[in-house]
């Protein structure tokens, strides 16, 4: 079976979609006029703007909403197993998905918005919105729902709860089995709606751990202020196989940090559309420069933090790999025994002996645990679009709950390649329809980019929007906003 699930993962991530990504970006970058760059002073001023109405989500709460499903797991072990598998030129691949990525995250939250729909006091959307609406392709805005529901109801929460437990268990050595069933009991709290406030106590915490953490990493590449230049170098001279020691693995560090940049920022994945069209603003460009800004807290920041305290530490091992994808030898082996899940908890450990462990495998549980929120959100909202009649709805989300907290007991109990296989597998799915999706809309987004820029030269500081003067159809909720506003 793990055989079965890495053929088919390799098969998903080939070079052909690994390039994809990249170009992709590219792109955009260059359609948008490196928007990362240019319009970095309106992301910071729009991040913290006030919601406009009573319906809907500010754009802080929408960013937060998507940082909670980009910063977990993919930060923290994503990052340690990108070093293992290609080296610490990864991580210079890591940036440059992050860097071109950032305008995919800008072009697909930006359509999120644009044809969102009202439901109640709350706004839906995302790619099979977007894809019906838009491209007015009704199947394959139905194949991006399935998979999605598939992807983050059944394949990635296993990446998050494996995480979990194999911090628990090398911190406090609580067996895999009893995590999995303390993490499905808050769960179950949770998403049948018998116990909302640990949804609360979520959102209030986790942006302290986050604090937390990045503190913690902060103060050991202090420490280690004087390595920088030489770390610097290893990566820049891995990320093109000019270092001795990983020669010749430029094509898995270019795959891995690609693989994983993806995983962490979720850029092109079509995930964080959903979390941006829940946002209430007045343009939908403002919303996707918001969704832009959180790729770079996401690699750019918390991402590049943790790498460096990794090789700082020299608390890690790389890997050679076959043309199979099977790892063979050791390139390095600085943690005998070690696998990519302890090497950010062992780099913690080294300056903070005996609270490391307990640090890292605390934060890691809040992490990974509102990113499984996140992802029931994700996957709830597409069986919302899927499933018209509410009876019916109910039903199979019941049965949906029940599937949901199933991956996440037996993602503990899996092996970290086989949960970590099965989650790229579900990333890779989503990424490549939504980002066909995205490629084929492109002329719609560049009119309504061009529409706020046009409207911010004139200097308007917030711009309303009407897609009727663009000739846009099918953003009826855009369309009703401009009547109303006469």
């Amino acid at each position: 079976m793990d055989n079965i699930i890495s053929t088919i993962s390799s098969f998903v991530w080939s070079d052909i979609f690994i390039y994809l990504c990249l170009c992709t970006g590219l792109y955009f970058s260059i359609r948008t006029g490196f928007l990362q760059i240019t319009y970095l002073k309106d992301m910071l001023r729009l991040l913290f703007a006030k919601k406009k109405g009573e319906e809907g989500i500010s754009s802080f709460q929408a960013f937060a909403l998507a940082i909670s499903g980009r910063v977990g797991t993919g930060n923290i072990i994503g990052v340690a197993t990108a070093i293992f598998y290609g080296g610490p030129g990864a991580i210079f691949w890591m940036w440059i998905i992050a860097f071109l990525g950032s305008a995919s995250a800008f072009v697909e939250a930006m359509l999120g918005q644009l044809y969102k729909q009202k439901d109640g006091a709350e706004f839906r959307g995302g790619p099979a919105y977007y894809i019906e609406k838009g491209l007015g392709v009704k199947w394959y805005a139905i194949l991006f729902a399935v998979l999605t529901v598939i992807s983050a109801g059944l394949l990635l929460p296993g990446v998050q709860s494996n995480a979990i437990a194999s911090s628990v268990y090398n911190a406090f050595e609580l067996p895999t089995n009893y995590t999995g069933m303390i993490v499905v009991a808050l769960l179950v709290l949770i998403i049948f709606g018998g116990v909302k406030r640990l949804g609360t106590v979520a959102e209030y915490v986790v942006p302290f751990m986050a604090g937390g953490y990045i503190i913690m990493t902060l103060v050991i590449i202090a420490m280690n202020y004087h390595q920088i230049p030489e770390v610097f170098s290893l990566i820049f001279k891995s990320a093109f196989s000019m270092d001795a020691t990983f020669g010749g693995i430029i094509g898995m560090a270019i795959a891995w940090g690609v693989k994983r940049g993806i995983y962490s920022n979720e850029a092109g994945q079509g995930t964080a559309p959903h979390a941006a069209a829940a946002a209430d603003v007045n343009h939908p460009a403002q919303q996707g420069l918001v969704q832009a800004f959180s790729v770079y807290v996401d690699t750019l920041f918390v991402c590049t933090a943790t790498a460096l305290m990794i090789l700082f530490t020299g608390k890690y091992n790389v890997t050679h790999t076959d043309s199979a994808g099977k790892a063979t030898t050791l390139l390095q082996e600085n943690l005998p025994g070690v696998d990519y899940n302890g090497f950010t908890q062992a780099a913690v450990s080294h300056h903070f002996p005996g609270f490391g462990n307990s640090f890292v495998a605390i934060a890691l549980f809040f992490f990974a645990f509102t990113t499984i929120m996140a992802y029931f959100y994700y996957a709830d909202t597409n069986i919302v679009y899927l499933v018209k009649n509410e009876k019916t709805r109910k039903i199979i989300s019941w049965i949906f709950k029940i599937a949901f907290l199933a991956t996440v007991y037996f993602g503990t109990i899996r092996t970290a390649d086989t949960a970590w296989a099965i989650g790229d597998i579900g990333v890779g799915l989503m990424a490549w329809v939504n980002i066909i999706a995205i490629l084929l809309m492109s002329k719609i987004a560049m009119k309504v980019w061009k529409d706020y820029k046009q409207k911010r030269k004139q200097g308007q500081e917030d711009p309303s929007f009407n897609p009727k003067e663009l000739g846009i159809k099918n953003a009826e909720f855009w369309e009703e906003k401009e009547k109303e506003r006469g």
